[in-house]
């Protein structure tokens, strides 16, 4: 039904900046939430950050004021500035839309972010 598709992943150094993209292949109409979950090599998947369609922003802790979760209603495409780096950061980072009516969630298919020097 949805579509998710992420970007802007790749290496960069600690204290380096990185801006992942999601754009979902259509519009998405009422209540509906869309995020970022990132998952580390042997860990399990956790909450980045997430944004509702009505602008409201969450973070984790970790990435508190280090990570800036943003959307573009009209294009159905989110993004996550992350600036400040750091090694605990590298994960895979998928794209997450939840719809309330529906009660559903999608996913992306991830994008590798590596924090090393």
């Amino acid at each position: 039904q949805v579509q998710l598709v992420e970007s802007g992943g790749g290496l960069v150094e600690p204290g380096g900046s990185l801006r992942l993209s999601c754009a979902a292949s259509r519009r998405i109409f009422g209540m509906n939430v869309m995020g970022w979950y990132r998952q580390a090599p042997g860990k399990q998947r956790e909450l980045v950050a997430t944004i509702t369609s009505a602008g409201s922003a969450n973070y984790a802790e970790s990435v508190k004021g280090r990570f800036t979760i943003s959307r573009d209603n009209a294009r159905n495409t989110v993004h996550l500035q992350m600036n400040s780096l750091k090694p605990e950061d590298t994960a895979v980072y998928y794209c997450n839309l939840y719809i309330g009516v529906a009660g559903q969630s999608y996913w992306g298919q991830g994008t590798q972010v590596t924090v090393s020097s």
